[in-house]
């Protein structure tokens, strides 16, 4: 698939989203991913720790990240609605919040190491704010990391494969590694951008 390509159906699938979500909310489909921050247990609970593999072949840890906070956000690319929804409204907030952002790293964890190989995450994150880091690693790995952050993952059948139901909130992270507090996907803009502004310092 070409790069338009790409762009063009990510633009399909987050306004099939925006349906799905309006269905949603009304109560018409049931949503499967956890998006509340009361998955997670306790801010003692998130460990930070992961050594993982860029969407460009660079290896990056936890703590390459010390002194500048980070958000996290566990998906995959062939998700179909959550994923490409977030890192589209993640972009949007990197717009607005303009030379602010460069203060903060926004990582995409691949909960699908098996499909998500570095050139298919690679291409993937070029329809999104060029500053967003994919990462990727063995399945041992990802479980671990995944672990650390109290997340969810799992691999659900499907006619003709499998899909991943994952947690769908966005991890916020402090200079020191430390989690503070997450993006829920039913926040509006303006929350949102109040949290980020916060977590930036500005």
């Amino acid at each position: 698939m070409t790069l338009s390509s790409l762009r063009r159906l990510l633009w399909i699938l987050v306004a099939v989203a925006a349906i799905a979500g309006a269905a949603a909310a009304v109560g018409i489909i049931p949503s499967r991913q956890p998006t509340s921050i009361e998955t997670v247990s306790g801010v003692a609970g998130v460990d930070s720790s992961f050594r993982l593999t860029t969407h460009k072949g660079a290896m990056l840890t936890d703590a390459d990240l010390k002194g500048r906070p980070f958000l996290v956000f566990f998906g995959f690319t062939y998700c179909p609605d959550i994923c490409p929804t977030t890192l589209m409204e993640l972009s949007d907030r990197y717009r607005v919040l303009g030379e602010n952002a460069d203060k903060l790293t926004t990582l995409f964890i691949t909960v699908d190491p098996e499909r998500d190989t570095q050139e298919v995450l690679s291409q993937y994150m070029e329809a999104f704010d060029p500053r967003f880091v994919a990462l990727r690693g063995s399945t041992d790995e990802i479980d671990a990391v995944t672990k650390n952050y109290k997340a969810f993952s799992r691999k659900v059948p499907v006619e003709g494969g499998y899909t991943m139901d994952h947690t769908a909130i966005v991890y916020m992270m402090d200079r020191q590694g430390r989690f503070v507090q997450s993006l829920d996907p039913h926040e509006s803009e303006s929350i949102q951008l109040a949290k980020l502004r916060r977590l930036t310092g500005n």
